[in-house]
């Protein structure tokens, strides 16, 4: 496992801003997001709350309303868009997705520190909020071995696949933007992926625990 810093330390956040920031955590579909962050959740599941996105596609068998997503149908959330009510928001493969600001006060709301997980558009929408949180982007080893691990799900039509080969190779660009992303990770090693997720939040991790004991 490689990693990269763009730039210095994370920004500091704005005073009067206390405990510990939110993470947000991009990279292609494939990369091995989910799993970091199986295991961050089972080591510090009482620090971190995740952000349940909104999306206008079907769930995929075994997925759950309120847990995996939020499903929703397209008018009611091009509604709740257009009141304002989401931090970022995004259309892929003919289906929205997005980020509503109450579920991520839900989260904040329990002292927990709050895990995004968007896609690059998101990522440069919450850039334009006060948010201010930890940018990181998990890479996979090579698009050779995404598109093996895609392909292993087996929920991917060939249509499908070109599509989220496509728009991989122009995140693993857009991440090379100076001061875009906080911490670059390289998961060709999931030990030491998590080990430098875990690093990279270990102050924020430490507020959360003194809070918590307060």
């Amino acid at each position: 496992m490689r990693r990269g810093r763009e730039g210095s330390r994370p920004d500091t956040p704005p005073q009067g801003m206390s405990g510990p920031r939110p993470v947000v955590l991009s990279g292609p579909s494939g990369a091995g997001k989910s799993t970091l962050l199986k295991r961050l959740f089972q080591e510090h599941g009482s620090i971190f709350g995740f952000s349940v996105s909104h999306t206008t596609r079907d769930p995929r068998p075994g997925e759950e309303n309120g847990k995996d997503y939020y499903f929703v149908t397209r008018e009611a959330m091009q509604k709740d868009i257009a009141a304002g009510g989401f931090i970022e928001h995004a259309e892929f493969s003919g289906n929205l997705y997005g980020t509503s600001k109450a579920a991520v006060q839900a989260v904040q709301a329990m002292n927990r520190i709050c895990v995004l997980d968007v896609d690059l558009q998101g990522v440069r929408n919450i850039k334009k909020t006060d948010l201010r949180p930890i940018y990181i982007f998990v890479q996979p080893p090579s698009l050779d071995v995404l598109e093996q691990r895609l392909r292993q799900r087996g929920t991917e039509t060939e249509e499908s696949l070109a599509r989220r080969l496509a728009a991989a190779r122009a995140d693993v660009e857009s991440c090379k933007e100076q001061g875009l992303f906080d911490l670059v990770i390289i998961n060709d090693n999931l030990d030491e992926a998590y080990q430098a997720l875990k690093e990279a939040l270990s102050e924020e991790i430490k507020k959360a625990q003194r809070t918590s004991h307060s």
